[in-house]
């Protein structure tokens, strides 16, 4: 059977434990580990309060070689001073003893509830026991992807390979989030491995643009986390031709890497915190993307959009008003929606429709919203989820 998680890719292992953040007794801390070292990249947060673990990774993702990433599940570590920073720099120091490695070529995640301090002592037994498990197996890969969860229901991952210059190359992913999605980075928490060989730059740029399409189009709510955080690390095992300029060798596998980010935020809206469908919204005939962008996650993000997706309900009344309220340019004699291929509203006007069909396309477990507005030819689109009564009571029951 193919190995389709983190560890699918060359040169990987990887660990799962739990020990002890999580009162739940559920896993809570996972390694990944390069024993030969890989070249990285990253993405974070653009909130202005941030963790401490994406402070001290931040600076780490800047070396040349990383050999491994510890995370935590739990507790965020996030407005938790100068010992938070001290803490998450041990997690980097303990996992690099365990491996024979060097802080600086650790880096580190946390995520959960905001304000506490870590159990560091917990944490550093846990990285030892984790490191004594460490795989490169399916099972590892999979404790890995259950150790990072918070209020996930089920780990998320995604594996996809291709051929370049004769070398089969695989990029794997896990990733973690149900809530507190809908910033410029929705990932919340988010790694890749791949065995490609690619210059440290380019596997930059690659990851900048697969999120930039995937991961921050995807809204849940609106809210952005303080700990939010895509690792790719990249072993060069795989025996290609080492990818070295934007050309098609690397277009392909920024291709790829880019449909293995939309994969993983499509699990994430499935399961979004209560959530029972997404949509995507596409919007086009805008003035600019930057309009396409801003209307499409103005309806996305409506709540009276999401109740209506959560009911089943066709109302496109509510569609029209979210994109007539961010101020985008629009001309309203053009303007025109369709939930999948039926049309509901056309030229400024209601279009007669089957109510009982537009139903069923809403209550999809998954469909498409385009509007157009009329105003140019730039288009862009953004993934959402329907708002239930579960998401309430989750954020309601969740310990602060």
């Amino acid at each position: 059977m193919a190995n389709n998680t983190i560890t699918a890719a060359r040169g990987f292992l990887a660990a799962g434990v739990a020990c002890g953040v999580k009162k739940s007794g559920r896993s809570d801390l996972g390694l990944i580990v390069c024993p030969t070292g890989a070249k990285a990249a990253a993405v974070f947060t653009t909130n202005k309060v941030v963790s401490a673990a994406v402070r001290v990774c931040r600076e780490h993702v800047k070396n040349s070689e990383i050999q491994a990433v510890v995370v935590n599940s739990g507790n965020a570590n996030t407005c938790t001073g100068q010992k938070g920073i001290d803490n998450a720099i041990k997690m980097c120091s303990a996992t690099a003893e365990e491996i024979e490695a060097e802080a600086p070529n650790v880096l580190v995640a946390s995520t959960g509830i905001i304000g506490e301090q870590l159990p560091i002592r917990k944490i550093t037994a846990g990285i030892a026991r984790a490191a004594a498990k460490l795989s490169a197996s399916a099972p590892a890969g999979l404790d890995f992807a259950k150790a990072i969860m918070t209020t996930d229901t089920k780990p998320k991952q995604a594996v996809r390979r291709l051929d370049i210059s004769g070398a089969e190359v695989t990029i794997a992913g896990a990733i973690k989030g149900a809530g507190m999605i809908g910033p410029n980075m929705a990932t919340t928490l988010s790694f890749i491995t791949t065995d490609a060989a690619i210059t440290k730059p380019l596997l930059k740029v690659a990851l900048r643009r697969a999120v930039g399409d995937s991961l921050n189009k995807l809204t849940v709510d609106g809210h952005q986390s303080t700990n939010d955080t895509c690792i790719i690390l990249a072993s060069a095992l795989a025996g290609n031709r080492p990818i070295v300029s934007q050309c098609p060798r690397y277009k392909r596998f920024a291709k790829v890497l880019a449909q293995l980010c939309d994969d993983l935020a499509k699990q994430m809206a499935h399961d979004a915190e209560g959530a029972t469908r997404i949509f995507k919204v596409v919007v086009k005939g805008a003035a600019t993307t930057a309009d396409a962008a801003s209307a499409a996650r103005a309806v996305a993000d409506y709540p009276l959009v999401k109740c209506a997706v959560h009911g089943g309900d066709p109302n496109w009344g509510r569609i029209i008003c979210a994109v007539g309220s961010v101020g985008v340019k629009l001309n309203p004699d053009k303007l025109s929606c369709k939930l999948d291929e039926i049309t509901v509203f056309r030229n400024g006007a209601p279009k007669k429709f089957d109510t009982r069909k537009a139903s069923k396309v809403v209550s999809q477990r998954q469909h498409t919203i385009t509007v157009d507005l009329g105003a140019g030819k730039a288009s862009d689109f953004c993934y959402g989820c329907d708002l239930s009564a579960e998401y309430v009571r989750i954020n309601a029951d969740y310990h602060t």
